[in-house]
């Protein structure tokens, strides 16, 4: 295969952090957990993968706006590796420097100023061995920093603590192995202390979870499993035990999926983590003996404690998934007034088409409406806020072929979307009208080897027919989704300033059609 470089090229949203950051006063400043709290608000800075704790990716900087956009230029452009996958990486700004990931987990460090190189650190991945073992895509969503350290996730499982100066590695921990079909592309998230990151590969026979780790040390404080495991042997943790009453047959030699890949924010108020959790494995639901069943905790939206991991409630918005709609999509936390009522809310534009909105306190459903095209299901109940799923839909139970929509792409996928508090507008990447044909094919699972295959390309109707559009709607009125820019295959995040301006963030031009990145 050809290596290409790949050129990042910085404009205005780094130009205008840098230019803050000048203001300030260059004061080098400890990132603990306040400054985390804080992170966002004066727009100095770019500490978090969301740039807030809420995950809204809106800046108050206003320097730049629609009077004088037109006389950007580029700086300075930095060649950040060889590529080999997607540039899906979210970079850190602090201390006047960009801290950023590429393909095969290498970290670099830049100088804001004037692009140099200040460090670069390769994990040196065995990528020969490594790379069978890869769900869905070459990929890092980002990093973290705290007390002085850049917080690296490595696709073959490990973690690691480097020196922001000096890009030296200070601790290291095993998440995962990759021989166990299990990799890593999520951005960690950090809560009191503690390095909160999931494993991928739901394409493979794996058993879904995520993990705490002392911030300072690696060490490792909790684990959370998101599928039951056997039961002839003690559940991990009474939330499992529940679950478990969700599946059928024997589903735990099969893995079950629930990996998490993308999306999780915490709320230090409410002082609760929420995760999102992929597609059950394998899938449709016939395939692991659960027709009819639930399978929690696939494709969900979990809170728990970050002191102990305890669940405090969930939400499955696709139970017993057949039609790979993970649940991981990035999450914005904000207030909205609904109804004449203050809630606190985790918003989510889902893969499966459906915008939801939740009270991220008790996780008790409030809304959901669809915001592409959806035919997989006839709407929400309102009441349960199950959905409706059209019978149709159910392919693998009535043995036949039929196109749904969303595709197993996504109608959102890990592409970051934001929110404007000012205007009330979620700009969400988004595939409006992408659709897939379903049927299933039979196969002999062979643990750690087979890989999920149930929508063979030979079988798609139109390979190009995911449509990409920029969309901006209000999710406390739900007015007519407003289509903002026209793009190619829904691989585009987007974060807004004060000044009223949207920033898309495009995909690599040799990406290939397919891959959602997992």
């Amino acid at each position: 295969m050809r290596t290409r470089k790949v050129t990042v090229l910085f404009l205005s949203l780094t130009g205008l952090l840098f230019v803050t950051w000048i203001a300030a006063g260059q004061q080098t400043r400890r990132i603990d957990d306040q400054a985390l709290r804080n992170a966002g608000k004066t727009g100095e800075e770019w500490l978090t993968y969301g740039l807030t704790p809420g995950e809204t990716r809106y800046s108050p900087l206003k320097q730049i706006d629609t009077s004088n956009v037109s006389r950007l230029g580029l700086a300075w452009s930095y060649d950040v590796g060889p590529g080999g996958g997607n540039q899906e990486g979210t970079p850190l700004f602090w201390n006047g420097s960009l801290y950023g990931i590429t393909n095969w987990s290498v970290v670099f460090a830049v100088d804001a100023r004037t692009g140099k190189e200040r460090w670069r650190w390769d994990p040196e991945v065995n990528q020969t061995a490594v790379r069978p073992k890869i769900c869905c895509g070459v990929v890092n969503r980002g990093i973290a920093t705290y007390q002085g350290k850049i917080i690296a996730p490595v696709i073959d499982g490990r973690l690691e603590a480097l020196d922001a100066e000096t890009g030296k590695p200070v601790w290291e921990t095993r998440v995962a192995f990759p021989q166990d079909s299990y990799t890593i592309t999520m951005a960690p998230r950090i809560a009191k202390g503690k390095v909160i990151i999931g494993v991928s590969g739901s394409e493979f026979p794996v058993r879904g979870f995520f993990a705490a780790y002392d911030a300072n040390t690696g060490q490792l404080a909790w684990r959370f499993y998101t599928i039951p495991g056997d039961p002839s042997k003690p559940f991990e943790n009474p939330a499992l035990k529940k679950a478990a009453e969700t599946w059928s047959g024997q589903w735990w030699k099969l893995g079950g999926g629930g990996t998490v890949w993308d999306g999780m924010a915490y709320d230090p108020e409410a002082d609760l983590i929420y995760v999102g959790t992929g597609n059950g494995g394998p899938w449709p639901e016939e395939l692991r003996q659960s027709k009819g069943k639930d399978n929690l905790f696939v494709c969900s939206i979990l809170a728990v404690k970050p002191d102990t991991g305890e669940l405090k409630w969930y939400y499955q918005p696709v139970p017993g998934d057949s039609w790979d709609y993970d649940s991981v999509q990035g999450f914005i936390l904000t207030d909205l007034m609904i109804n004449g009522r203050q809630r606190k809310v985790i918003m989510q534009a889902n893969k499966d088409g459906f915008y939801y909105v939740l009270d991220r306190i008790t996780g008790a459903f409030i809304s959901a409406q669809p915001f592409a095209q959806v035919t997989w299901a006839r709407g929400i109940d309102p009441e349960t806020g199950r959905p409706v799923v059209n019978p149709e839909a159910h392919y693998d139970q009535n043995k036949e072929t039929i196109t749904l929509a969303p595709s197993p792409n996504g109608a959102h996928n890990w592409s970051p979307m934001s929110f404007n508090p000012s205007t009330g507008l979620v700009y969400i990447p988004t595939t409006t009208d992408g659709n897939r044909t379903f049927s299933l094919d039979r196969f002999r699972l062979q643990a750690g080897r087979t890989k999920y295959r149930n929508y063979p390309p030979r079988r798609w109707p139109n390979p190009r027919n995911d449509i990409a559009t920029h969309t901006s709607f209000s999710p406390g009125d739900w007015t007519s989704a407003i289509p903002r820019t026209t793009l190619h295959a829904c691989r585009l995040g987007s974060c807004h300033t004060k000044g009223t301006l949207a920033h898309p963030r495009r995909r690599s031009r040799w990406r290939r059609d397919g891959h959602d990145g997992r």
